[in-house]
């Protein structure tokens, strides 16, 4: 695959997700249209949405609920495309939001991997390719960015770093769609700062790409350190995303946090 066949299979999924077409993320004009459920979108996506923001860089795609059309619309159209995603101007929508039992909940950066630069990155731990049968004593705090325990029929690939036979980093990816999988990785506190996470995240990556699937890794622009591994990785920023969710909902991940 080239990176251009990369980045269209990834707009294609978006579309399927967002129940658009992959074109309309190309557009320069905004788009918004009524979210649907998709049975072939990423398979932890709660479908139909009732607002989510979706921008490649040249315009913003919402997908939303049909109450909400007219002040998404308003705001998208009011604002730069990056000032959508941040403060001060999030807190308009935000209001909006909340005037019908909804927040903003979920705001994340995505990233595809840059074939020019992906490349196997030298580790002095042992590295092994694991499969499922691998995972099943792996569902715990310390490995919870790589596997997820309430998903874990999805976990189907991961790469392990070894010191003397203890897995001290671990990529995993999940199967969330037909053609994307979705790459999280975990490294001990003892062994961080040691090129860990970019050596298993990467050769996860060229792992993934050998089986005809699309590696893709999701962060936080807060998350400092999760961002730098993945440029380090070999990942480059390709799509943002912003979602609301119910006012219940934002209060239950509040309380858990």
């Amino acid at each position: 695959m080239t990176n251009h066949e990369l980045l269209a299979l990834a707009m294609e999924q978006s579309a399927i997700d967002a129940n658009c077409r992959a074109e309309d993320f190309r557009l320069s004009e905004n788009q918004i249209v009524v979210s649907k459920a998709n049975p072939n979108a990423r398979k932890y996506l709660e479908l139909p949405f009732y607002c989510n923001l979706i921008s490649y860089g040249s315009n913003i795609v919402a997908s939303v609920s049909p109450e909400i059309v007219e002040p998404v619309k308003a705001y998208i159209g009011t604002y730069a495309i990056e000032h959508c995603f941040e403060t001060p101007n999030l807190h308009v929508l935000n209001d909006e939001l909340q005037h019908r039992g909804m927040r903003i909940c979920f705001m994340a950066e995505y990233f595809l991997p840059d074939l020019n630069v992906l490349k196997p990155i030298p580790c002095e731990y042992e590295l092994r390719l694991l499969g499922p049968a691998d995972f099943t004593d792996l569902y715990t705090a310390e490995w919870s960015n790589a596997l997820c325990k309430d998903r874990r029929h999805l976990d189907v690939l991961g790469v392990g770093a070894y010191d003397e036979g203890r897995l001290v980093g671990l990529a995993g990816c999940s199967a969330d769609c037909e053609t994307m999988w979705q790459i999280g990785v975990d490294v001990l506190p003892d062994y961080r700062r040691k090129g860990i996470a970019s050596a298993v995240t990467s050769a996860l990556a060229l792992a993934v790409l050998e089986r005809g699937k699309v590696p893709f890794y999701c962060a936080a622009w807060s998350n400092i350190r999760s961002v730098r591994n993945a440029i380090k990785s070999g990942f480059r920023p390709a799509w943002v995303e912003m979602t609301a969710k119910s006012a219940e909902f934002v209060a239950g991940m509040n309380r858990r946090a």
